[in-house]
């Protein structure tokens, strides 16, 4: 005897448990980024940083890393930002408290 609904539907529930989680479901970490009145931009492998120093990086659809450049706060010091949804990045500098960064958006009138 078949059951072909049952077997459907099994198959459906089974393929979707075994999907991987994502650590970010949004498209790309690209954009304007806010945290406070601090401010950065990434395009791609390029970054304008907190200090407004522009630079390459090593860059994924998801997450940017670079070390701080002379002249901007805590120089020297490695950066890691992870996308965390379309409107949400973590970025830790160091051994610094992880900072939930925001897309920063234009006033609305």
């Amino acid at each position: 005897m078949r059951f072909p609904g049952i077997l459907c539907i099994l198959s459906v529930l089974t393929g979707t448990a075994l999907l991987p989680a994502a650590t970010a479901l949004a498209d790309a970490i690209d954009g304007d980024w806010c945290f406070g009145a601090r401010h950065l931009v990434i395009d791609g492998p390029e970054i304008m940083t907190p200090g407004g120093k522009r630079m390459k990086g090593d860059y994924d659809r998801h997450g940017f890393r670079y070390v701080t450049p002379a002249g901007d706060q805590s120089a020297g010091q490695p950066v890691n930002i992870q996308l965390q949804d379309d409107d949400h990045m973590i970025l830790q500098q160091g051994k610094a408290k992880p900072q939930l960064w925001k897309r920063c958006r234009a006033p609305t009138s």
